[in-house]
């Protein structure tokens, strides 16, 4: 973590470090609409815009983009079926799956805890 980001709480320790999930509608980052720019809780690293977000009506904050280099996936295997979860590629902390039913011009769909993330409004 560095000096600028203040420390976790227990719910956030446990997303970002051992892969757990936030009950959907949970976060108020769904209904964030201000421009400006999500990081990651854990390390300060900037992984999406506000204009890159979305409403997937899934229930945490989506995304059909990403800061580029911002991210990295692998196979995750706990459910009957494979899904692509994705971490932050500077600090390893899990921040969600990423599904192929998002809207144009990506077709994706990054669905993230809210938890793991903090909102940067711009100025």
């Amino acid at each position: 973590m560095n000096q600028t980001t203040p420390p976790l709480n227990d719910a956030q320790q446990q997303i970002l470090y051992h892969e757990g999930t936030e009950p959907p509608w949970s976060s108020p980052l769904n209904r964030e609409q201000r421009h400006g720019s999500y990081h990651c809780a854990g390390c300060g690293n900037k992984l999406f815009t506000s204009e890159m977000k979305y409403d997937s009506g899934s229930g945490w904050p989506s995304f059909f983009n990403a800061v580029a280099g911002a991210l990295e996936t692998k196979e995750d295997y706990k459910l009957a079926m494979v899904r692509t979860e994705y971490h932050c590629a500077q600090c390893g902390g899990h921040h969600g799956h990423l599904f192929n039913d998002g809207p144009a011009p990506t077709g994706r769909r990054y669905c993230n805890n809210g938890l793991t993330l903090k909102f940067i409004a711009d100025s």
